[in-house]
């Protein structure tokens, strides 16, 4: 017999692992090789063997302890957990794993809502004339009586016996026992798209094309960018990510917003920054300069003295807001100083004239 594989190997986590994520990596890999998934292939149902012993598992508070206390030894017959006394706990010895708690615990999150929904035990629960009574074996639960009280999930996690389920379907508790498939929503999908600096500000429409990659059908839509949307923001498509399973809804496919550059902005937030060079004397004596800005240019009143790296406040002139479409934010305008290259003759006289004055008057 091979080798049993280190439960936390088998579901892509390490020891660290919280319950959420544990659950998470059994979810994602419980979907990818159930038997409905893949039909006839062996080796999918073989992982799906080993992914649900591995979750019933690391799942359970105290089974966790015993197996990174003691490995796979903690449940095979005649283990001891020392001291010469065997262990004797809610678990077999025989690959058979029992629940001790409600199993909607573990299916109701993996399986969509079907243990909640009245499809075992009248209302949700279990128990009664649509209770388990165990599942084990080959048959699943069932088999051992009707009061619901346990039960136990064997290693080819497959259910059935008195009007039950079996392989990986569902089937009725009364009547002719007719069956139908289990509900799973679809994983929700992620991807990328590009908008211009602009078409962030401003909103726009782009046309996308999805591909199923199954059947090689594609599908182009229409998506709306609202205006004001930040680079690394979503845009969430209901029902456009994976597709679900029995009569569960499909996932959503969330687009991943890549804002482009523009040469002269800078954004943050809702607020805009840019830079403007204005001449010397401008900024000695003061004056108007013009300014852009992403709703058309604007009159700026320069004051005198106005020293290289003063900041200009331009109310409103910043990104709308995708809340509020009355909220803008501001432009802030950093003010430098152009100084020129090349000077005449004269102007050169004037400014070690005017260089004369200040040392005198200082």
């Amino acid at each position: 017999m091979a080798a049993k594989q280190d439960y936390y190997k088998v579901l892509g986590i390490d020891k660290n692992a919280d319950d959420k994520t544990i659950k998470k990596a059994y979810r994602k890999l419980a979907k990818k090789y159930h038997p409905d998934m893949n039909p006839g292939d062996a080796a999918a149902e073989q992982k799906f063997k080993e992914v649900t012993e591995a979750y019933n598992v690391l799942s359970d508070t105290e089974k966790k302890k015993l197996y990174d206390q003691f490995g796979h030894a903690a449940f095979e017959e005649g283990f001891s957990a020392g001291g010469g006394q065997s262990y004797d706990g809610p678990y077999t010895t025989h690959r058979e794993y029992h629940f001790t708690g409600d199993a909607s615990d573990i299916f109701g999150d993996i399986f969509g809502d079907l243990f909640n929904d009245g499809h075992f035990g009248g209302h949700g629960s279990f128990g009664g004339d649509r209770g388990f009574g165990g599942f084990g074996g080959h048959d699943g639960f069932g088999q051992s009586g009707g009061d619901g009280s346990h039960g136990s999930f064997d290693e080819n996690a497959h259910f059935g016996g008195r009007g039950g389920f079996s392989g990986a379907h569902f089937y009725s508790t009364g009547g002719s026992g007719s069956g139908f498939g289990y509900d799973m929503r679809g994983d929700d999908a992620e991807a990328d798209i590009e908008v211009t600096f602009d078409e962030a500000v401003f909103g726009c429409d782009k046309v996308i094309t999805l591909r199923n990659n199954s059947t090689g059908d594609e599908q182009s839509i229409k998506v709306h960018i609202p205006a004001g949307i930040d680079d690394g923001n979503s845009i969430r498509l209901k029902g456009k990510g994976h597709p679900g399973m029995g009569k569960a809804e499909d996932g959503d496919l969330f687009l991943r917003v890549k804002v482009g550059k523009k040469s002269g902005y800078e954004r943050k937030g809702q607020d805009i920054y840019t830079k403007i060079n204005v001449p010397y004397t401008t900024a000695v004596l003061g004056g108007d300069v013009r300014v852009h800005t992403l709703y058309g240019d604007v009159e700026c009143k320069i004051k005198e003295g106005t020293q290289s790296g003063t900041k200009i406040r331009l109310k409103g002139k910043g990104v709308v807001s995708k809340k509020d479409g009355k909220t803008y934010g501001d432009q802030y305008v950093t003010v430098g100083i152009e100084v020129p290259r090349h000077i005449s003759k004269n102007a050169r006289e004037k400014l070690m004239e005017y260089r004369s004055l200040c040392r005198n008057s200082a």
